[in-house]
């Protein structure tokens, strides 16, 4: 038994290359997948609390917390008074910029084999896109499930919004894996 697990332990020691090739892919797949997502009214709508309530990101809307939450269209639904709102609030070519950037920072990752110093500048941003996303969890009341009437309500219990929020603890983390691992690549390939 012990034989195996020293055997189990040296194959994962030995995989270090590949977990971080499936690091920076998967980073590249969120950010371009979602990134182009926000093509989607039903995506842009769906960001309009993170963003009216963020004191990074409030100013690209006309509009900001509490008037949104009388306009929220329910995902997938299409509220012909509540687009029009989102209309003059700029949601939406605010969501086409934003989605814009998350695929350039994807594609900048996924340059690492040949500008690994463009990777490690797109990991960085990403790193940087991270701390602002999770402090949605601070500014965003919508993170926490309400209170309607029940005993299980706010912190720590996250809404679906919320647990959308803390997965950017994992983006981090990835992110700055790779932001290393592209920066060694480029100081090695300079000496």
């Amino acid at each position: 038994m012990k034989n195996l697990l020293h055997k189990g332990l040296t194959l994962a020691a030995g995989s270090m290359t590949l977990g971080m090739s499936l690091t920076r892919m998967g980073l590249i797949v969120v950010l371009v997948w979602i990134g182009a997502l926000k093509i989607y009214k039903y995506e842009a709508d769906g960001i309009v609390p993170f963003v009216a309530n963020s004191p990074f990101m409030s100013f690209f809307y006309k509009y900001n917390a509490p008037d949104y939450t009388k306009h929220v269209n329910p995902e997938g639904a299409v509220v012909p008074a509540n687009r029009a709102w989102h209309e003059g609030n700029h949601t939406y070519p605010f969501a086409l910029g934003l989605g814009a950037v998350l695929v350039v920072y994807g594609l900048m990752i996924g340059l690492n084999p040949w500008l690994p110093q463009v990777a490690a500048l797109g990991s960085a941003l990403v790193v940087i896109m991270s701390f602002v996303t999770l402090s949605f969890l601070i500014t965003t009341p919508e993170s926490w499930v309400p209170d309607l009437g029940g005993p299980e309500q706010g912190f720590p219990l996250l809404s679906a919004r919320g647990r959308l929020v803390v997965k950017d603890a994992i983006m981090l983390g990835a992110a700055w894996v790779t932001m290393a691992d592209s920066a060694a690549r480029y100081l090695r390939s300079r000496s």
